[in-house]
Formats: C-alpha cells, structure tokens, sequence
C-alpha cells in the first residue's frame, strides 16, 4: 500500500455509511466479484439464533462490481484501517485484500476490500426468494436487516448503479413485509 494513497472500495454499507472521514468519492469497478448476500449476519443485522444476511464480495471470474471508491487523507490511514478492521473482521468471515479497482475517471488504484472467506461457515449461497424470507425478518445490532437493503439498493440507484437481484430482493421484502 502507498504511503500517501489509500483507497477503500465500498459495495454495500460503505456506499452509505463509510465511518470515516475521506477526501476523494468516485465510482469505481471491481473486476472478479460480485456483490451478493452470501453471508450471514449474526452481528449486525441478524444473532445467533436468527441470522440475517449482509453483502459480501464473492470471487467469480468474469464478474464485475460497481461501488465507490474513498481516498482517505494520509493523516489517517491508520485510525481509517482500525476502524474498519473493528467494523469488517468481526468474525472474520471478511478476508481484507487490497485489489486493484478501476475509477470511473479511467484512474486504476489499489483499496482495500473485504471479501467473503468461502470457507467462512457464515459464508452461504441462497436463492432470491429464500434471501428475500431471511431479510425481511432479521433484526441484529445495528438494526433490521430490511434497512440495510433499503438503504443499499437506494444508494446505488441514486449512483446510476443497476443491480438486478438487489432491485428485485427490495421490490420482494417491501411485498413480504406490507
């Protein structure tokens, strides 16, 4: 990682919600992942005892990302990446990586990016409807799981983001939950 640039690619609660202070925000492309809801949540938006399901990247040659990128002034890349670690590795089904990312400006940097573990036991690969059921009823720390989507699918479509399965999941858990 540089010493004067660090780059954080956010996807999910980072689009709206970083928790740190930046000072550059573009869209940007990771290539060879996809956003999707295959991990469970038994912190943030689910327990234990009924999980929800949050946003992870999971590798797949071919798939790309869109999501956004934060410059973070060199002043404080170490608080930066302390609260991230805290925030992302609660139970270490993220696995940190610095990836290259492509700017929408045509700029390629390296961020830092969690990514789902696979190996993960939180890690899970669902079906849209059965996503749909967990969302609409999960609740954890920081709030009902039907909030984290909401707010995830708003940002990207306020960002000119398309995502099929997240447009669709938030059309379906807006139905289940009526």
């Amino acid at each position: 990682m540089s010493n004067t640039e660090l780059w954080v690619f956010g996807y999910g609660s980072l689009m709206w919600h970083p928790g740190f202070v930046y000072v550059e925000k573009l869209t940007a492309t990771l290539p060879g992942y996809w956003r999707s809801f295959c991990m469970r949540s038994i912190h943030h938006r689910g327990t234990s005892d009924h999980p929800g399901l949050v946003l992870a990247l999971d590798e797949h040659g071919g798939a790309e990302c869109d999501g956004l990128a934060f410059r973070v002034c060199p002043e404080s890349h170490d608080e930066t990446l302390a609260a991230l670690r805290e925030r992302e590795l609660i139970s270490s089904a993220y696995l940190e990586r610095e990836l290259e990312i492509l700017l929408h400006d045509g700029r390629r940097v390296d961020a830092v990016t969690y990514v789902i573990d696979p190996d993960h036991v939180q890690y899970c690969s669902l079906g849209l409807e059965e996503q749909a059921q967990i969302i609409s009823t999960a609740v954890g720390g920081r709030g009902p799981n039907t909030e984290y989507l909401y707010n995830t699918a708003d940002h990207l479509e306020e960002l000119g983001i398309e995502d099929a399965d997240l447009t669709w999941l938030a059309g379906r858990v807006r139905e289940l939950t009526a």
